[in-house]
């Protein structure tokens, strides 16, 4: 089968390309689960955007280079805090509904880290399924989304060009998909944890797809821990959006005493690492934290979806408290590519969480991640429109694909995973967690196996693979900055800021400094 585009997940970031892509490509959007499985859809913030005649793009773009501890590329910043406005105006004015207040104006929130209310919502607390679903309602007939079908690896010709994917069937059968252009919109790697907010289907195969392939993977370092997930019996069982904290709720110890004054300026409203780090070191010692809703009026009309998540664990909000305890989030590293989605391999695009433009720096301000799809979604549809539709010829090249006869179980990977890589990380737990991955990476005699997988063992092998980059990178980075906490570097370092590591199959990097990246790029 061939197609002009091929879109791989889909996510915001996927849909918003797909329905702006011209009418005259044929454009592909393949899912491993239905439309709907991916982070987006269960995005429970909303989407930033300098709304107010108080705020400015400016002040959004401080925010984000603050939250992300300045380790973002100011010019990505810029071009997307600037855009917001205008995607979101676009959305509206193509039909797409957003909360209002009294006065027919946009409801603003205010989350974490941001100095202005400029969160708008869809929805309450389902603004990811609201958009998703106006996207989806919405999408042109030149589209066609295939559902059920695992990508497990990237098609390259003899000159290294990517020309589409291999993907297994519902009924268990192979398929090959040729394209001209092809776009991983995957999302990132939550299920490596053993505790995320991320759907099930986040499993980094994007990621280890685009590294197999030989494609520059930055950043993996950088994983932000939401503060606050519903946590029962040692277990997480969904988030409970910042939201909620710019409502006025406060984070309290089993006592009732506030955990984040004296911590932060913005005390429960701190930006993500530092809150998260903070009921992590509760929760070390043993002590339970909660969500003080006390002070949010009608919190079961503003917060549907957490009301009905805390309902169906058996919390009862007439006690005004939730259980908390901070998760796997977002993945500020990923693919590198430029804010169109342009990777290291020629035709060959990354889109979303599985991408890294440098937008967010060492950690993500909240409600940018929905931003960043649609922006990069609508630059991508705007490159491949201008491009002339060329079926050019090629030769495919032989399989790059090695995998290893030995897997671990899932809930090993994970637990491993959160231990060695999670809030708190030191040297020796991370040269002890990349020797186990690495030893099963290897296979059982220090050598590489082809296999053929099912669809569950292709998801597994990605997570390690993809568990091995965070590894990696996080040994390299002797210092702490935003979601990479090394108790044993634990202050930033200026010897590391504006440093970006970068992993490569076939090249080993290691680290390269942002400006002669840049510079050498353009």
């Amino acid at each position: 089968m061939k197609v002009n585009v091929l879109i791989i997940g889909s996510g915001m970031a996927s849909l918003q390309l797909a329905r702006k892509l011209s009418p005259h490509l044929n454009v592909m959007i393949l899912t491993k689960g239905t439309i709907f499985s991916s982070n987006s859809y269960l995005a429970q913030g909303g989407i930033a955007a300098s709304i107010s005649a108080d705020d400015s793009f400016q002040l959004h773009a401080l925010d984000t280079l603050e939250a992300g501890r300045f380790h973002n590329h100011a010019d990505a910043v810029k071009k997307v805090t600037s855009a917001a406005p205008i995607l979101l105006h676009d959305l509206a004015a193509a039909g797409c509904q957003f909360d209002q207040d009294v006065t027919g104006s946009w409801n603003l929130g205010m989350e974490g880290a941001h100095s202005k209310k400029r969160i708008v919502h869809s929805g309450g607390d389902e603004t990811g399924k609201k958009v998703m679903e106006f996207l989806a309602a919405t999408m042109p007939s030149h589209v066609k989304v295939t559902e059920n079908v695992l990508v497990h690896e990237l098609i390259l010709s003899e000159c290294g060009s990517c020309i589409g994917a291999k993907g297994i069937l519902d009924d268990g059968t192979e398929k090959s998909f040729y394209a001209d252009q092809t776009i991983i919109a995957t999302g990132g790697c939550g299920q490596v944890y053993e505790y995320t907010s991320n759907a099930q289907t986040i499993t980094g195969d994007g990621i280890a797809l685009a590294y197999l392939a030989g494609a520059n993977i930055a950043d993996m370092e950088f994983i932000q821990f939401h503060p606050t997930l519903l946590y029962l019996n040692g277990k997480t069982a969904g988030l409970v959006s910042e939201a909620v904290r710019g409502e006025g709720a406060v984070l309290v110890n089993e006592k009732g005493v506030r955990i984040m004054e004296g911590v932060h300026p913005l005390g429960d409203l701190a930006p993500r690492h530092i809150v998260s780090q903070e009921i992590y070191r509760y929760l070390q010692a043993g002590e339970s934290v909660y969500l003080d809703i006390s002070t949010v009026p009608n919190f079961t009309a503003r917060f549907p979806a957490i009301s009905s998540l805390c309902q169906q664990h058996g919390v009862d909000l007439r006690r005004n408290r939730i259980p908390v305890a901070p998760g796997c989030h977002f993945l500020m590293g990923g693919i590198e590519t430029d804010l169109g989605g342009r990777t290291s391999i020629n035709g060959l695009y990354a889109l979303g969480e599985a991408a890294c433009t440098g937008l967010h720096g060492a950690n993500r301000l909240a409600s940018n991640s929905l931003l960043e799809g649609l922006y990069m979604g609508s630059e991508l549809a705007n490159r491949l429109n201008e491009q002339p539709c060329i079926t050019s010829a090629w030769k495919e090249a032989a399989s790059r694909q090695h995998y290893v006869t030995k897997l671990p179980s899932r809930k090993e990977l994970q637990k491993r995973t959160m231990e060695a890589v999670g809030i708190v990380r030191t040297e020796q737990k991370l040269q002890d967690h990349l020797f186990w991955l690495e030893s099963l990476l290897r296979g059982e005699k220090g050598e590489e196996h082809t296999t053929n997988y099912t669809k569950e063992e292709y998801e597994t092998y990605f997570m390690v693979l993809t568990a091995q980059l965070i590894t990696k990178a996080s040994l390299q980075r002797t210092e702490s900055r935003g979601g990479h906490y090394r108790s044993d570097y634990p202050q930033e370092s200026d010897s590391w800021r504006k440093k970006t590591i970068i992993l490569n199959r076939y090249e080993e990097k290691g680290v390269a400094n942002e400006s002669a990246k840049i510079a050498t790029a353009t």
